[in-house]
């Protein structure tokens, strides 16, 4: 007798619903794969983002503080803010 892979499924002997059951096994699995997949996908993300806010934030403060030339340390820092 030929058994034809297309109409006999694979596990003839597991009941279809316990072999579409989800473990604790795979659920961990899942969750290893999803953390590490995010944290190289996630760690440049973060680094562009705060990049392009610590530049944005820079000239906003440099702009200032050209704007306001002539005044003292202290009023630069109340009225622009600082870099950090």
């Amino acid at each position: 007798m030929i058994h034809d892979r297309a109409t006999t499924p694979e596990h003839d002997h597991i009941p279809r619903a316990e072999h579409e059951r989800i473990t604790r096994r795979n659920l961990i699995s899942s969750l290893a794969i999803g953390i590490v997949l995010g944290l190289i996908g996630g760690a440049p993300l973060g680094w562009f983002a705060h990049r392009l806010y610590y530049q944005q934030r820079a000239g906003q403060v440099l702009l200032c503080r050209q704007q306001h030339i002539g005044q003292t340390e202290a009023e630069l820092k109340a009225l622009c803010g600082s870099l950090y």
